[in-house]
């Protein structure tokens, strides 16, 4: 089984057809952009636009809202093949469907998804999930940003002041709106004491009141976009309110489990990426005379690559499918979550050792992957969350 054989994991024609036109176009419209992007920090939107015309970003959502009918698989097959050359466009897939459609998709009114998600889904918009504070990043429950509700003489509006940061997709030129987690009021819990009630609220871009810092000056993912967000007075209607007052919480852990599996997708194309380079590179450099493949330590270790890549892949898989057959999967999304963010940064830090002083060079896409792929073990959960819990799963933590 080669690197880029996926015959062994079972898919469908048709996720193979989908498999193989998301690679093609990322050798073809992505990869050569990619260098020049990371370089300038810079969101390439035609290739945006581009995923949009392939259906890309409406893959998971049914055909009655605009989307391609596909489920969680699909989507991994797409953001996987994307990140084998380029993260950071893989990451905008990633968060403009999980992050961005999603939650209007699972928890919007009928208006709220018919306003929202053709735009999305077609990749002429994009929208940011605000969750992270600065002092409430994995205890997304210290969330401090609040929102109270005000009447005024034109209907109730939502007033939120607080801040968030590492917030993607949040400052493009079509970035829409991001919906943010804030603190509604308290309620009381099981246990006699108050709990604060986090609700969700959609929050249009250009807002008065609402302001997108700069972007950040971030070790990887150069291409894509990232801001802190602060809030002061910041007003929308009432309608804004995204699912349940209360629910906010509890609904942004049940996108994130279905995030996590996307994320472990796209940490697999990562390693993918770095065991390809790997092999093209060990068959060409000639060392002492022979080919760097030719010494067993080399062979080994490009072997232990892609061990890690088909070891990846069928987590992610296991979870997605276990996700589109509307099965419990929380554990599974966060053993692929942490198996597959392994992997990656293992297969970067190995690729880039083959490639030697080549691998220290930003113009080689193993240093892209090296610099890329540690964000994947802090991101939509760190890896000490992911073995939190599976803890939990065994009944070992409380």
């Amino acid at each position: 089984m080669g690197a880029l054989d996926l015959s062994a994991y079972g898919l469908t024609d048709e996720q193979h057809e989908l498999a193989g036109l998301v690679r093609a176009f990322a050798d073809e419209q992505v990869a050569p952009r990619a260098y020049e992007a990371d370089r300038t920090k810079t969101l390439p939107l035609e290739v945006v636009a581009a995923m949009g015309d392939l259906g890309l970003f409406g893959l998971p959502f049914p055909e009655e809202v605009g989307g391609q009918g596909g489920d969680a698989v699909a989507l991994g097959l797409a953001i996987e093949a994307l990140a084998r050359v380029d993260q950071s466009i893989a990451i905008t897939l990633e968060a403009g469907v999980s992050l961005g459609a999603m939650p209007v998709f699972r928890f919007g009114t009928d208006a709220q998804r018919a306003e929202l998600l053709p735009d999305l889904l077609a990749g002429r918009a994009l929208a940011g999930f605000g969750l992270t504070e600065p002092e409430a990043g994995s205890d997304a429950g210290g969330t401090r940003t609040t929102a109270r509700l005000e009447s005024t003489a034109t209907g109730d509006e939502w007033v939120i002041d607080g801040a968030k940061q590492f917030i993607t997709n949040s400052g493009t030129a079509i970035t829409r709106f991001v919906t943010v987690t804030a603190v509604t009021g308290e309620r009381v819990g099981a246990d006699g004491a108050p709990r604060k009630e986090i609700s969700t609220v959609i929050v249009p871009s250009g807002t008065p009141g609402f302001t997108v810092g700069p972007a950040y000056d971030k070790v990887g993912w150069h291409a894509s976009d990232t801001h802190p967000l602060s809030f002061d007075g910041a007003r929308v209607p009432a309608a804004n309110l995204l699912g349940e007052r209360g629910r906010g919480f509890a609904n942004f852990l049940s996108i994130l489990d279905e995030g996590r599996i996307a994320i472990a997708a796209l940490s697999t194309g990562a390693a993918e990426g770095c065991l390809e380079a790997a092999i093209d590179y060990a068959g060409t450099r000639q060392v002492f005379g022979e080919r760097l493949g030719s010494r067993q330590a080399i062979q080994f270790m490009i072997a232990r690559m892609q061990l890690r890549v088909h070891n990846a892949r069928l987590a992610w898989l296991h979870a997605a499918r276990l996700q589109a057959a509307g099965r419990p999967f929380t554990t599974e999304a966060a053993i692929a979550k942490l198996t597959a963010s392994d992997a990656a940064m293992d297969n970067a830090r190995d690729a880039t050792q083959i490639f030697g002083g080549n691998g220290f060079m930003n113009e080689y896409p193993v240093a892209r992957h090296y610099r890329d792929s540690k964000i994947l073990e802090i991101g939509e959960g760190t890896t000490e969350v992911q073995l939190l819990v599976i803890a939990r799963a065994l009944g070992l933590a409380g």
